[in-house]
């Protein structure tokens, strides 16, 4: 029969039963191992914690005095849950190892192949002829020739591969056009607060490439000196693009002494290693020769301030800037040629010799990109000399007129024939609202080439800014004749001016250039005309001098 016991009581432990567990050694052996374990988290949490230590409520450890009362067999023993799991939560993130990261070049910018990869942008202020401005933002390895497409893109202007930046710098009175290859922001960066950039069009940035001997004359350079004239134009251009060859410039320039407003008229060298003057006469020998400047650190600048301010000998001033110099007048390099061919000799072999082939590769690179056109450039068409030739389309073909009095003989039918066409619109009427006597005298105003109400003064500084090369124009109000308009040609490095009267025949108003031989309705017709004929004219019209408002 089973033994039954109180409910609430127990059997006295037994020493002599095998079952049973003695359950106070039991007790002692589990506080021995929760302190040691306590013991090796809080050494390790101090170790990761760099030597700073964290206080730890340590929970207590049940009673092993002999004293107390003795557990029984079926009697529970309390866990506090809530604080254990509370030890457990302080001691994870110090006691168990980290999980790695994934995706460490999200989180980690300093060595992040994505965020290296995005471009560095800087924001850069474009100025046009007409003091309005845009601002763009451009990568940092933005060319300025990238910058010019861009703006062309954004103005909806037609692109030529003339338009450039202008680094200007207003205080000094100084400026130059960038290079195509020069990024913009590094300009930017050298450049003071007073300082900004112009977008104009330069039709002799390249020039010289085409017209070599026009630029460089055969008294200023020294090996067509020794050779007596017979190098060829290929090989004079060949001599300044080879590292290998030593062209060399010279001539006299007038130096402004350093804190002076006089000025010292010195026999110059321009070398691959920098520009040199002879402290003895016109001697070359290396005891004589002095060096100004360098070319490697140094960029040659336009003076647009006159010969006034600095108490030139002449107007055609230019100096040699520093890279790095952006305010201070004391680093720069005051000079001035005899005339503006000297001038312009001068700072083209000073960029030949300094950027060398890069400058053919910036020149080139335009024709050899026609069948890819970028997305910011607009179909160019060409008014060259070698693209337009007299036809005759009488026949059933057309044929091209190789004889020049034909030519001139057909130039003037064709003129004939705008008349004609002009008296046929007074006869059946013109489909536009404006009579077309009002017309004609107004339709000009809409081409890039017509800046209105100028003076001659601001005529010369536009044909000059914009590159003195053989068939630069722009038409302008007269100032003397309200009813008559002038033409502002350059041609040979001269610009000259040419008056447009109307004339009145049968009630109707034309324009001529000739006295009224060659007669056209509207001066867009006479400008067509003087494209594709040089007329009277020392050259044809082949350049519009044009200002785009940005």
């Amino acid at each position: 029969m089973p033994c039954r016991f109180p409910p609430h009581s127990l059997p006295p432990p037994s020493s002599s039963s095998d079952d049973d567990v003695d359950l106070e050694q039991l007790v002692n052996d589990m506080n021995s191992s929760m302190d040691s374990v306590y013991s090796t988290q809080a050494d390790t949490a101090l170790l990761l914690n760099n030597g700073h230590a964290h206080r730890r409520h340590t929970p207590p450890l049940l009673p092993s005095s002999p004293s107390r009362e003795r557990l029984r067999q079926s009697q529970p023993m309390h866990i506090q849950a809530v604080r254990c799991l509370q030890e457990e939560q302080h001691l994870r993130p110090a006691s168990l190892p980290a999980i790695p990261n994934p995706f460490p070049e999200l989180c980690s910018p300093a060595g992040s192949p994505i965020l290296s990869f995005l471009p560095q942008t800087s924001i850069v202020k474009v100025w046009s002829e007409d003091g309005a401005g845009k601002v763009v933002e451009i990568p940092a390895d933005m060319t300025a020739r990238d910058v010019c497409q861009l703006l062309v893109y954004k103005s909806h202007c037609l692109d030529d591969n003339a338009w450039t930046l202008v680094e200007h710098h207003p205080i000094l009175g100084l400026e130059r056009c960038l290079e195509d290859h020069e990024l913009v922001v590094q300009v930017q960066a050298s450049m003071s607060s007073d300082s900004k950039f112009l977008f104009r069009k330069n039709y002799a940035k390249y020039e010289f490439f085409r017209n070599p001997l026009n630029f460089f004359p055969e008294q200023m350079v020294a090996w067509c000196q020794e050779s007596d004239g017979s190098i060829p134009q290929s090989q004079l251009l060949q001599n300044f693009l080879n590292s290998s060859s030593c062209p060399e410039i010279q001539g006299y320039v007038h130096v402004k002494e350093p804190g002076r407003k006089s000025w010292k008229k010195l026999y110059m060298f321009l070398r691959r290693s920098g520009l040199y003057y002879s402290t003895k006469g016109t001697s070359k020998e290396p005891r004589h020769l002095q060096l100004l400047s360098d070319l490697e650190d140094s960029n040659i600048f336009t003076v647009i301030t006159g010969k006034k301010l600095h108490n030139a000998p002449t107007d055609y001033q230019f100096c040699i800037k520093p890279s790095k110099a952006r305010s201070d007048c004391k680093e720069v390099k005051m000079l001035c040629a005899e005339d503006e061919q000297s001038r312009t000799c001068w700072m083209t072999a000073f960029r030949l010799l300094k950027y060398g082939i890069v400058l053919y590769q910036s020149y080139n690179g335009p024709h050899q990109r026609k069948s890819n056109l970028s997305p910011f450039s607009a179909p160019v068409r060409s008014v060259s000399e070698n693209s337009l030739v007299a036809m005759d389309f009488s026949g059933r073909t057309g044929r091209v007129i190789d004889n020049p009095v034909e030519a001139q003989s057909a130039a003037l039918e064709e003129g004939q024939t705008w008349r004609k066409r002009g008296q046929r619109m007074n006869v059946l009427g013109s489909p536009s609202p404006l009579h077309p006597s009002s017309l004609n005298t107004v339709i000009h105003r809409t081409q890039v080439w017509f800046h209105g109400r100028i003076m001659r003064e601001e005529a010369h500084k536009m044909i000059m800014q914009q590159g003195q090369v053989d068939g630069l124009f722009l038409l302008r109000d007269s100032q003397s004749n309200p009813k008559a308009f002038v033409l502002t040609l350059c041609h040979h490095q001269k610009i000259k001016h040419f008056q447009i009267l109307p004339c009145e025949e049968d009630g109707q108003v034309f324009f001529s250039l000739d006295d009224g031989a060659t007669k056209f309705t509207d001066l867009i017709h006479l400008v067509e005309f003087y494209q594709l004929n040089r007329g009277v004219l020392p050259c044809k019209l082949k350049h519009p001098c044009t200002a785009v408002a940005l």
